[in-house]
């Protein structure tokens, strides 16, 4: 039986990925740091639909973090047809008010445990007759954020790498697809430390997880490269392209002062 491997899948967005694909059929691998509520959202998805559910509980920010969820896979013998890259987080407010480790941190989970997983797993899903590989990003992969700075340019990794690297697989049965949310109902405000301001703009804009992974899903399924997620953060992306940077940049910046 064939499964899909959802990170950050215990809330938020990778939580309602997880269900979201469940309700499709595919049988899921959840990993993510809290075992209790791995265990809870295992048990609600089994508890909803015909599928099976298993968890992992790790910290991805760990230098061996994707290795010891390959490691994993492999000595259960799930045979995994999709990959899901959605654990991350954002740090917001000037560059130095974080020490070095906290910013080296965040870049190890949202880039490099990313990339390991995807190394690892990719001879393996050339196994499959299809196979996916879905990357969140955000719509502030689009520019240079101030006071948001280093997140930003994490996530501008993340949707290079996933248009490139759908490209490069485009003869194959795999599909990479890379969807950008923008103001999200989830943990991250909190996570990211934002300001009274921040919070105010985002709680204006917030979809729903399930409503981000309904739409990830379905792009994930059609084999689409690039989504971003509703059309405030479409409006967004088109603006910061054809607007003077400085312009965006500065205008950014306001939201997290």
């Amino acid at each position: 039986m064939e499964y899909a491997l959802i990170t950050g899948a215990s809330k938020g967005i990778g939580k309602a990925i997880a269900e979201e694909l469940a309700s499709k059929g595919f049988n899921v691998l959840l990993v993510a740091r809290s075992e209790e509520l791995l265990q809870k959202t295992a048990d609600t998805i089994t508890s909803r639909y015909t599928v099976k559910a298993d968890f992992l509980a790790l910290d991805l920010a760990g230098l061996n973090a994707a290795q010891n969820v390959y490691d994993w896979v492999r000595a259960k013998n799930y045979a995994v047809s999709a990959v899901v890259n959605n654990a991350g987080y954002g740090l917001s407010g000037p560059f130095e008010k974080y020490t070095l480790e906290e910013h080296l941190n965040m870049m190890q989970l949202n880039m490099q445990t990313m990339v390991g997983i995807i190394r690892l797993f990719l001879p393996d899903l050339h196994q499959r007759k299809r196979a996916y590989i879905l990357n969140i990003a955000s719509s502030a992969a689009y520019q240079a954020v101030p006071k948001l700075s280093l997140y930003a340019a994490t996530k501008a990794f993340v949707l290079a790498f996933s248009r490139g690297l759908h490209q490069e697989l485009d003869k194959t049965g795999i599909t990479v697809t890379c969807v950008s949310p923008g103001a999200t109902d989830t943990d991250f405000p909190n996570r990211a430390q934002l300001g009274e301001k921040g919070m105010k703009a985002a709680e204006k804009f917030n979809m729903t997880p399930q409503v981000v992974a309904s739409m990830a899903v379905k792009a994930m399924l059609a084999g689409k490269a690039e989504v971003i997620t509703g059309m405030i953060n479409k409006l967004g992306a088109a603006m910061a392209w054809l607007l003077p940077k400085s312009m965006v940049e500065k205008t950014a910046m306001k939201i997290y002062e």
